[in-house]
């Protein structure tokens, strides 16, 4: 592995593709995120200014709303498409959960007025009502369900990447990583699932893996080469993305899949307006549009659901 190569490709690329699925970057105004869009092969097709309203899945929004006309969404910004990141203006948030929100509010005929937030602080704020929904791709788990609603959008999940001189060929089994050192964003499903099962490890009669959690995504990157951490646990599309864009990295394999969605207070009477919305957006074709777009064709779901059981494999 050439160090200084990997190091210089990865100055160029200092926020990974995590804040999709599971972990945001801080507050999202740091030099880093302007630095990474500039990097990054960010696709600008306009998929969402033709999409008209739908007086039908608009009807279903309370009646308050439908007078405001406006709503406010937390947004995660991870720093690398296809989740979410800034133009080179340091400023313009672009991504495909900002493509299939802004969407959602054209079908819905309503503002959404968006406001970057940290991943790990988005939930809370919903429950104390800072915020009407967000966005930071958010896994629906069945612990996540017992205080949030969700409406999905897309199916995504867990996976794995590694330096392309690892042992590792494919986990299959947590136990596999016994004795790695283990990279995550903190505060995501990633690090749930590997502090969860840390005991597999030494009913095995093995020395446990180390969970190494990082609130910025370029540290968590940074770990990985230089040795620091042997292998990177994050979302499946975010991992894809951004070993395409470092040298020396690989993604290894798919993991656990999780469906994706918008997110809510717990008991919101706006997810069935947003379930319609996200249907309407695939019977008319917009959706497919937006993931072709972000290359994330294999993600797709076939209906919107509120709050589905998480699937265990």
């Amino acid at each position: 592995m050439r160090t200084t190569t990997l190091t210089s490709t990865f100055a160029l690329i200092t926020v990974a593709a995590l804040g999709l699925t599971a972990c945001g970057s801080g507050d999202g105004t740091s030099d880093a995120a302007p630095a990474a869009a500039k990097n990054a092969k960010i696709p600008t097709t306009d998929v969402v200014s033709a999409v008209a309203k739908d007086p039908a899945a608009a009807k279903l929004l309370p009646a308050d709303v439908r007078k405001s006309g406006s709503l406010r969404i937390a947004v995660s910004v991870g720093g690398n498409p296809p989740g979410s990141t800034y133009l080179p203006d340091g400023k313009t948030v672009v991504g495909q959960d900002i493509d299939f929100a802004n969407a959602v509010g054209k079908v819905l005929g309503i503002k959404l007025d968006r406001e970057v937030a940290s991943f790990e602080a988005i939930l809370p704020a919903l429950d104390s009502g800072k915020y009407d929904l967000g966005t930071g791709n958010f896994g629906v788990t069945n612990e996540r369900r017992k205080t949030i609603d969700f409406v999905t959008y897309i199916n995504d999940g867990q996976g794995f990447a590694v330096r392309k001189d690892s042992d590792l060929k494919k986990v299959t089994d947590l136990t596999q990583l016994c004795g790695l050192n283990v990279a995550t964003g903190a505060g995501t499903t990633f690090e749930a699932t590997l502090e969860e099962n840390k005991s597999l490890c030494e009913k095995a009669g093995k020395k446990a893996y180390d969970v190494k959690t990082y609130s910025e995504q370029s540290a968590v990157w940074s770990s990985l080469q230089q040795g620091r951490s042997d292998v990177v646990m994050s979302t499946i599309n975010g991992l894809r993305f951004a070993v395409s864009q470092q040298e020396g990295l690989k993604f290894l394999n798919e993991f656990h899949r999780l469906d994706v969605g918008f997110a809510f207070k717990k008991g919101t009477p706006l997810a069935p307006a947003f379930q319609a919305a996200v249907n309407k957006l695939i019977a008319d074709g917009t959706y497919q549009k937006i993931l072709a777009k972000w290359g994330t064709t294999p993600s797709a779901i076939t209906t919107s659901r509120i709050s589905p059981p998480e699937i265990k494999d």
